[in-house]
């Protein structure tokens, strides 16, 4: 156990379609309230047992994490935990105009970006019609301005919406010096209608890329890494493919995940989790909320991509992905 994912919010702005389809989740879709989720100090305290535990690297998801307000103190929070080394943040990028700046001074290390197309009307394909191309490109100037940098650019591959413009996805990070994952269209959840027939496989999204600007494939940066990652052979930069479903890293997994409610888990597709805000406001202690972490990692047997077929995996509960994050 090394990463932490943290959410700290179910709610989000966008309606991307393999996550939150309006269709779904609509204006009177609820939400979870306020007191329900992890106050900032308990995130605290739950990240500096997770720390002492060999945790070194967190981050920061939702749903959108910016819809949750003043989140810079959390980041000047978690910053303050011992062994923690790097502090990362996933998001659509719509309010980073107005909030990169006091993220970067809080201590926020790094920015993931979530951005499927350039092309407004595949943009709005895949992450629905409540922002737009150039909001999200806004929001990544703003973080460049802050400091951030290289930005990572993460783009979900769907065949038939928007696997014709890859290349240009891959252009745009080339010339602007962000670093491109494109991830492999998941099942994560129920609700995204997903079949293998609208998955791009990393072997075919690599030859894309390779015919327009020549690969080489480059090893990990570290033990439990999720992306193939390949750089440009005339020095331009990188991409990285994430390819859960054609090549499953089940094995090498690092990974905790916490919800904006306090429940954790030990895969993206678990089907239940084990509460630790409630242990925590009965008034447990820190020991007692470590042996707990310690024994829901240990007895963790998660490897759904590894078992994933369709007709095997189908039926299966599992929990949405903005609950608990990419």
């Amino acid at each position: 156990m090394r990463d932490l994912r943290i959410s700290v919010t179910d709610r989000c702005n966008f309606r991307c379609t393999y996550c939150m389809p309006a269709e779904v989740f609509g204006e009177r879709y609820e939400f979870l309230h306020h007191n329900e989720l992890l106050r900032f100090e308990e995130l605290t305290r739950l990240a500096s047992i997770f720390s002492g535990l060999g945790v070194s690297k967190l981050r920061i998801t939702g749903g959108e994490p910016l819809m949750r307000k003043q989140l810079e103190k959390l980041i000047v929070l978690l910053r303050q935990v011992p062994g923690v080394e790097d502090i990362a943040m996933t998001t659509n990028a719509y309010f980073l105009p107005g909030k990169a700046a006091a993220l970067r001074a809080a201590g926020l290390d790094r920015i993931t970006v979530s951005l499927d197309s350039l092309d407004p009307a595949v943009f709005h394909a895949m992450n629905g019609t409540k922002g737009t191309v150039e909001d999200v490109l806004k929001g990544i100037a703003a973080a460049q301005a802050a400091g951030f940098g290289p930005i990572k650019i993460n783009t979900v591959v769907k065949r038939g919406v928007n696997d014709h413009t890859l290349v240009e996805m891959a252009r745009y990070c080339r010339e602007h010096g962000h670093i491109l994952r494109f991830i492999e269209f998941m099942d994560v959840g129920t609700r995204n209608g997903w079949s293998m027939e609208h998955v791009v496989p990393a072997q075919e999204i690599m030859a894309r890329i390779d015919a327009a600007f020549p690969l080489e494939p480059l090893p990990n940066n570290y033990y439990g890494e999720t992306a193939l990652r390949y750089r440009y052979q005339d020095g331009a930069g990188e991409i990285g493919i994430i390819a859960s479903v054609t090549q499953p890293f089940c094995g090498s997994c690092t990974r905790m995940r916490i919800s904006a409610q306090g429940m954790i888990y030990t895969c993206l597709f678990a089907a239940q989790g084990v509460s630790l805000r409630d242990p925590l406001r009965a008034g447990a202690s820190d020991g007692e909320l470590e042996q707990l972490i310690t024994r829901t990692w240990g007895l963790r047997v998660d490897r759904y991509s590894e078992e994933r077929t369709e007709e095997a995996t189908a039926a299966r509960d599992r929990i949405e992905m903005y609950y608990i994050g990419g």
